[in-house]
């Protein structure tokens, strides 16, 4: 890829309870500061009835405040508001990981993008690490390092304080 965001932070609640938080998307806007809204839908972006149970295949439509924050935004929305298209590649209970691919019209040689989230517990502490990594590659990427990197770095930094006040 042509970079990289990652976050993590190391969160005292039950591994199972920390999931629960992350795959709550109905709920992302009452404690994600980056990731205010995220809806499962079809490919044509029409939501789906099931909002709770994300499932590889699905889709999910994800919009963002950059730089966070848990406010509505007091200048133009469209120079704090960003979205982004997905399909779901890995929603796995067992080892707790999830992760989506960019979906867009432009071919993959222009840009690409793929992001996990997981969660393990540390074994001296039992407390529970999370980690997210999103990678972003083709042409294009250049330009989104350049314009975003700071912000979406930022906003990746809230999401895991956000998700760790959430669930301790």
């Amino acid at each position: 890829g042509v970079f990289k965001l990652a976050a993590s932070t190391l969160i005292d609640a039950p591994i199972e309870d920390v999931w629960k938080v992350l795959l709550d998307f109905p709920s992302y806007n009452e404690w994600n500061a980056f990731v205010r809204n995220q809806t499962i839908t079809d490919s044509n972006k029409t939501p789906l009835a099931d909002q709770q149970t994300a499932l590889p295949g699905h889709y999910i439509n994800i919009f963002v405040h950059l730089p966070p924050t848990l406010s509505s935004p007091s200048f133009p929305s469209f120079l704090h508001s960003s979205s982004a298209f997905g399909r779901i590649t890995t929603v796995d209970h067992t080892s707790h990981r999830a992760a989506w691919v960019l979906v867009s019209p432009l071919p993959k040689f222009l840009l690409t993008s793929e992001r996990w989230q997981t969660l393990t517990v540390e074994e001296e502490t039992g407390k529970t690490r999370y980690e997210t990594v999103e990678v972003f590659g083709g042409v294009f990427a250049y330009f989104v390092k350049w314009l975003l990197q700071g912000a979406l770095q930022q906003g990746f930094e809230a999401m895991a304080e956000g998700l760790k006040k959430r669930s301790e």
